[in-house]
């Protein structure tokens, strides 16, 4: 336990201490976060965590959980949020990764990832790549990005889901509700172990195998918190005419 504190506690920089302080005092009248199950989430080691992405808050609710769970947590995140003047030097100061969207030069997010979760850290990457197009906001068809950090790094995957956060700030709106106070519920699920797939690294059919069954998981622990069920088939935006990036 006293190592598992220690390893922790090299993690928690004065940066993080700080900006954490300051975030969970700011949000505390605003949102309150009801765990569900954080046993599947490990205390330490390297780890990708996998959450479902309903509304641009998501960042904020899963960043204070990871944290009040136990984890530094770190997001692969869009480039143009670095390159706001000082949130970028926060971002950066606080060990996030920059993503570009589109074809510009600099270091391969994913190769950055995976060097953080080889140095025992928790990164956050949302399989979906983007806010969800489902209607009903069920997690939607999967990138392979979460896959293939961890399958290159042998890090397990653990899927995570949370509901509410959508009250806060619908999705593609810019109109926050931040009253009365809203709940938001929060599950860790358990590690993934792709070991199944680990032969197949670098064949896309694998790494789509991989893909939908990290979905699969975190879809039933989205059932089990909402106490519905899924549509049978996963909802891919493509197949609807619908843009990957942006509004639809």
């Amino acid at each position: 336990m006293a190592e598992d504190a220690a390893e922790r506690g090299s993690e928690r920089t004065l940066w993080w201490r700080v900006f954490a302080r300051m975030a969970l005092a700011f949000f505390a009248p605003y949102l309150r976060l009801r765990f569900v199950g954080t046993r599947g989430l490990p205390s330490r080691g390297a780890v990708v965590i996998a959450p479902n992405h309903l509304t641009d808050v998501d960042p904020i609710v899963v960043g204070l959980a990871v944290w009040k769970a136990g984890r530094v947590p770190r997001f692969l995140a869009k480039a143009s949020l670095f390159r706001v003047p000082v949130f970028g030097i926060l971002m950066r100061s606080l060990g996030h990764i920059p993503v570009e969207r589109a074809s510009r030069r600099g270091p391969d997010p994913l190769a950055v990832a995976g060097a953080q979760v080889a140095e025992g850290r928790a990164v956050i990457v949302y399989p979906e790549g983007t806010l969800t197009r489902e209607p009903d906001l069920w997690p939607m068809r999967g990138k392979t990005g979460a896959v293939r950090i961890a399958l290159a790094s042998g890090a397990p995957i653990v899927p995570m889901a949370h509901w509410g956060a959508h009250r806060i700030l619908p999705r593609w709106s810019r109109r926050l509700r931040p009253l009365p106070r809203h709940t938001v519920e929060i599950v860790f699920g358990e590690p993934i172990d792709l070991a199944p797939w680990r032969a197949r690294a670098k064949d896309p059919a694998a790494l789509a195998e991989a893909t939908e069954y990290v979905m699969a998981a975190i879809t039933a622990l989205e059932e089990g918190l909402r106490g519905q069920t899924a549509p049978p088939e996963r909802y891919d935006p493509v197949a609807h005419g619908q843009s990957e990036f942006g509004r639809p």
